[in-house]
């Protein structure tokens, strides 16, 4: 598997790509830090939408249409963890130093540019 990082001019434009790919996926929701330790927020429960928000500078993954919002605000690093299949899951570093760790239960390939 390798990595590679998506710089913030991008994030809008990538993830609004991965949007018109993804049908309904499964995701599970992991966040890391010291202060919290581990914490599942979901657990393969239905993707229904991944965007940035640049004026607000915040990351918004919607869980279950709308049931679960996940908001990861001041994204500092964005790395996708990819592979031939396809994307297997995104790492996102907020301004607090948390990591959110997003898992796809299946590889999702992006469409050739």
């Amino acid at each position: 598997m390798t990595t590679r990082q998506i710089e913030r001019n991008d994030l809008k434009s990538y993830l609004d790509g991965f949007s018109t790919i993804m049908p309904t996926e499964l995701v599970e929701i992991e966040v890391a830090a010291l202060d919290i330790g581990d914490q599942i927020e979901a657990e393969w429960a239905p993707l229904s939408g991944i965007t940035y928000d640049p004026k607000d500078d915040v990351v918004v993954v919607d869980i279950d249409d709308g049931a679960v919002e996940h908001m990861i605000r001041s994204p500092q690093e964005f790395i996708v963890d990819e592979d031939d299949n396809g994307i297997h899951s995104f790492s996102v570093r907020d301004a607090d130093g948390r990591l959110h760790i997003i898992k796809l239960k299946a590889p999702k390939a992006l469409p050739n540019a």
